[in-house]
């Protein structure tokens, strides 16, 4: 367990080391342009899926659908690019009808898309609740909303969350965050328990802190301002690729939840999970000085 860098279900299909059944699913991933969502897109295009990549940056879009290509010989018509703001309610309808004009159908939907956030408690305007609510929970509760409508009609589907171990646990000083992947939790499993008779899955993947360019673009309390971080490849995260073949593997074996993190993290999210009380009332004392706790989620 000390070992571990996924919760040990994860781990157990892992280590299986199965053929991943993707060729020929089409996959949609938001937030596609960098980060987890970037190398997601270069695994799934290993494993011959056909691939909807959205972002914002059309550029880096464009950059990932080449190697995309490189890396499997598929075709420039086995991937699509569809860019748009995931905040952008109205463009949703326009988005899913683009990407079924061209592929028929969507096998899996994978909500990627995020920003972070760091400050007190008590610094952050509500204008930045509101920006984070709005890309991290709306945009892609909406999204959900549009894609299920396909999935219902064909009786099968995939929904795939790109949530955060910070939903399982409160992140100190980026309670905005924090809460977005709370409510992620509870809008995906109160569809998860509505889709049991329809051959619907859902499955939310938490990470911790992984390299990706979500923490150079973290917001603070006062709306578009960025915090200034800058990670090093010194700093103690899970590299891209780790994180993106272990989700690769959760969506393969339609896992409910997973976790992916390397310690500390992972055991702090064991200690809150099964131990809730003890971890409450005295852990989170010793763990979490403010000092300590920006350092862990730096991984520094």
């Amino acid at each position: 367990m000390l070992f571990a860098d996924a919760d040990l279900t994860l781990l157990f299909y892992h280590a299986l080391d199965r053929p991943r059944d993707f060729k020929n699913k089409v996959f949609w991933i938001t937030g596609a342009s960098s980060g987890i969502g970037e190398y997601l897109a270069y695994v799934l295009a290993k494993d011959h899926a056909k691939l909807i990549l959205s972002g914002v940056n059309v550029e880096r879009l464009k950059a990932v659908k080449e190697r995309c290509i490189a890396i499997s010989g598929c075709g420039e018509e086995d991937i699509l690019l569809v860019p748009f703001q995931i905040e952008k309610f109205e463009k949703h309808d326009e988005c899913v009808e683009k990407v079924l004009d061209h592929f028929g159908q969507i096998d899996v939907l994978v909500n990627n898309a995020g920003i972070s956030q760091r400050a007190d408690f008590a610094d952050i305007d509500i204008e930045v609740d509101q920006h984070l609510f709005n890309v991290n929970v709306f945009g892609t509760v909406n999204l959900t909303r549009k894609v299920l409508k396909h999935f219902l009609k064909r009786k099968k589907g995939h929904v795939v969350v790109t949530s955060s171990v910070a939903g399982k646990i409160g992140a100190p000083y980026s309670s905005a965050y924090t809460g977005s992947k709370h409510a992620l939790h509870g809008y995906f499993e109160g569809l998860r328990s509505e889709m049991v008779e329809e051959n619907i899955d859902v499955t939310l993947v938490c990470p911790g802190p992984v390299f990706s360019l979500i923490t150079d673009r973290c917001v603070t309390g006062k709306l578009g301002e960025q915090y200034g971080h800058k990670q090093q490849p010194t700093d103690k995260k899970m590299k891209t690729e780790r994180c993106s073949d272990l989700m690769a593997t959760a969506i393969a074996h339609k896992l409910d939840e997973c976790w992916i993190s390397l310690q500390p993290v992972l055991f702090v999210v064991y200690l809150a999970q099964y131990i809730p009380s003890t971890f409450k009332t005295l852990l989170l004392k010793l763990l979490f000085n403010k000092q300590r706790a920006m350092k862990i989620r730096q991984g520094r």
